[in-house]
């Protein structure tokens, strides 16, 4: 079997499916392909991490699991994974001690199409520091608005802050993780 070349956001912004109207913060989530170009790639890391996270979006129990699945994607790859190793975060288990196994907590997960909605809604965040490339700190970002708090939980729960993170990355430079 052939495989493509770097994934493409499709005609309007879209990968999988149709995103909700609103994300977990309540925040509306701008019309689709509103400023999304259907040339935009995804940097090979950026690729990774959403193929990684929307393999495990299935397994989510909550949106907290989803958030911290995304964290875990995001450690192993690109300026963002370097960063968050950089701070310490490691592989913590998805459930703490305290947390019952066999009983799912926290909000319900926001759906299947929530890697379409942070991968379109990153193409956003790329197009606005006119790259038309999608890096991971542009995913980071639109973490943080669809997720909102959320990430911040996964965060803390790893040792780690969103100032931190912000902080160190924006000590190592900006920039595309080109060629990755």
């Amino acid at each position: 079997m052939r495989l493509p070349g770097p994934p493409r956001l499709l005609s309007g912004g879209r990968l999988f499916g149709q995103p909700p109207a609103l994300g977990l913060a309540g925040r509306p989530i701008p019309p689709e392909g509103k400023g999304v170009s259907k040339n935009m790639q995804l940097s090979q890391d950026a690729a990774l991490v959403a193929a990684l996270a929307g393999t495990a979006m299935s397994f989510s129990h909550s949106a907290e699991d989803q958030a911290e699945r995304w964290l875990r994607a995001l450690r192993l790859h690109g300026r963002v994974g370097a960063a968050l190793q950089a701070l310490g975060v490691g592989e913590a288990p998805l459930a703490t001690g305290s947390e019952p196994t066999t009983q799912p907590t926290g909000a319900a997960p926001l759906g299947e199409e929530t890697v379409e909605l942070v991968v379109r809604r990153a193409g956003e965040f790329a197009m606005a520091r006119d790259s038309g490339i999608v890096c991971t700190a542009d995913l980071l970002f639109a973490l943080f608005e669809v997720y909102d708090r959320l990430i911040d939980r996964a965060l803390y729960l790893r040792g780690a802050s969103r100032v931190e993170l912000l902080e160190h990355l924006a000590a190592a430079g900006s920039g595309v993780e080109a060629g990755r």
